[in-house]
């Protein structure tokens, strides 16, 4: 098995030997792995302590697995989150995936096995967003708009008429986000975009 670059994960629950535990296992799985039981003290380490993954409660004491997502989200968009809960609802797991970005919505007792698939794949997510944040960090904000549509299979005069701008103008966008890129064509913006570049 081969672990991405920002291989270590951070297990957060208030129940310090619930988050131990599952730090452990990862650990066992071949996995850099710390455990936190405060939000806080997880956001605290983050200037240092990059992390690739991390499987975050949803209900804590002073601040909901929610909350602390969208805290998580302004400090590293490439962070791959993983929710678990011992109250599961069809509205936090919708929240959960649609609202948070989380990739997956696992229920306590935790399944060993699909916990372990959980954090592989978010730590695969995160490589590849960091791969294109990396590629993308230059654009300003209306490159990166038309780079959405144009990876979505939008063309210049579509992309023109949602964005209200002129397709000459979209043109202009589009040869920018080619030369900052460095991608000879669009099938290698839409590979870069799948972090298959």
């Amino acid at each position: 098995m081969t672990i991405p670059p920002l291989s270590c994960v951070a297990v957060l629950d208030d129940d310090a030997d619930f988050a131990a535990a599952v730090a452990r296992l990862l650990v066992r799985q071949g996995f850099e792995a710390r455990f936190f039981t405060r939000p806080e003290d997880l956001l605290g380490q983050m200037p240092v302590q990059r992390f690739g993954c991390v499987v975050s409660d949803i209900q804590m004491g002073q601040i909901d697995g929610f909350t602390f997502a969208e805290r998580l989200r302004t400090r590293d968009p490439c962070v791959a989150l993983v929710f678990m809960t011992a109250w599961p609802t069809t509205a936090h797991a919708v929240d959960a995936v649609r609202c948070h970005g989380g990739l997956d919505y696992l229920e306590k007792p935790l399944d060993e096995e699909r916990l372990i698939a959980a954090v592989r794949e978010g730590l695969a997510w995160s490589a590849r967003q960091c791969q294109i944040e990396q590629a993308t960090g230059a654009f300003t904000r209306r490159e990166r708009e038309v780079f959405d549509w144009l990876v979505n299979g939008h063309s210049n005069k579509e992309i023109a008429e949602r964005m209200g701008i002129s397709a000459r103008t979209v043109e202009d966008h589009r040869a920018a986000i080619m030369a900052k890129t460095r991608v000879n064509g669009l099938a290698q913006l839409v590979a870069l975009s799948r972090g298959k570049a």
